[in-house]
């Protein structure tokens, strides 16, 4: 029997991470607090009537463009080098993945954020993804951004879920993340997945998670009563299936739940098997 996949699906400000990624390096650089930054990409937004995903990319563009910064892929990947991680971060993937080893299921670490791709992709934990799921801008032959490439907001989210379960990694694919496929066929069951998420964003992907079968986790950091209120609010609205402090060290309740849904996903899967006479 070939090992499960297990799917761990994470949103990354205010879930690995204690503050949104434009906070750590790209903000001070164009002489930014983060508190000016987001009021004016707000205010933009409210007052457009606009994205507030494409809102904050545009104004990463206007304000670059004013302070003399040139937006390039590898300047994103430099701010990505600052970016600041909860407790345990650094070590939860490789525990995971042994984990998983240890009792027979593939793990799989994807993102699935609002915010940008090459941001993540620059941090420390950038290779632990299989693949991230985040917004990117287009680069003009210099390798200078001109335009959003990908804005991703909660319904684009959602998407991505179907992308992951049918081992889809392209962005601009539109055709077969649409095309039906047997639940048995695709290469991870929503019943695989597990979706750990701290904001409102994350509130219709916790949901079809649930929905399909599969286990959601509202994480908040322990600092912030606000974001433990939401969590706590998720779970009680059954939003989430569980809530845990953006805590990952070996132990804490973040791991024990993940390592119970593992055991679960095994067990599952021999059931399956067994069932098969």
């Amino acid at each position: 029997m070939s090992k499960p996949i297990a799917a761990l699906i994470y949103d990354f400000d205010g879930t690995l991470s204690p503050g949104n990624m434009q906070e750590f390096g790209f903000i001070q650089a164009i002489g930014k607090t983060p508190g000016e930054f987001w009021k004016m990409s707000n205010d933009l937004a409210a007052g457009q009537d606009a994205s507030d995903v494409l809102s904050y990319m545009k104004l990463m563009f206007d304000e670059a463009r004013k302070s003399g910064i040139k937006l390039r892929r590898d300047n994103f990947l430099e701010f990505g080098k600052n970016i600041e991680l909860f407790d345990g971060v650094q070590e939860w993937f490789s525990l995971i993945n042994r984990y998983g080893e240890s009792r027979g299921v593939r793990v799989e670490h994807y993102i699935n954020s609002s915010g940008l791709k090459d941001i993540i992709e620059g941090s420390s934990i950038g290779r632990e993804f299989k693949h991230v799921f985040a917004g990117t801008f287009i680069y003009d032959a210099n390798g200078d951004a001109e335009w959003p490439g990908i804005a991703v907001d909660y319904t684009a989210k959602t998407q991505f879920l179907f992308k992951i379960s049918k081992g889809i990694f392209s962005a601009s694919d539109g055709k077969m993340v649409n095309s039906s496929i047997a639940e048995e066929k695709k290469r991870i069951p929503f019943a695989n997945m597990i979706y750990l998420g701290d904001g409102e964003t994350d509130i219709p992907c916790m949901k079809i998670v649930g929905m399909f079968g599969g286990h959601s986790i509202a994480v908040f950091d322990p600092a912030n009563e606000k974001k433990k209120s939401l969590a706590k609010k998720l779970l009680r609205q059954g939003r989430v299936a569980f809530a845990a402090p953006a805590v990952y060290s070996k132990g804490e309740r973040a791991y024990r739940i993940v390592c119970a849904i593992i055991d679960k996903i095994k067990a599952d899967s021999e059931l399956k098997s067994l069932s098969k006479f």
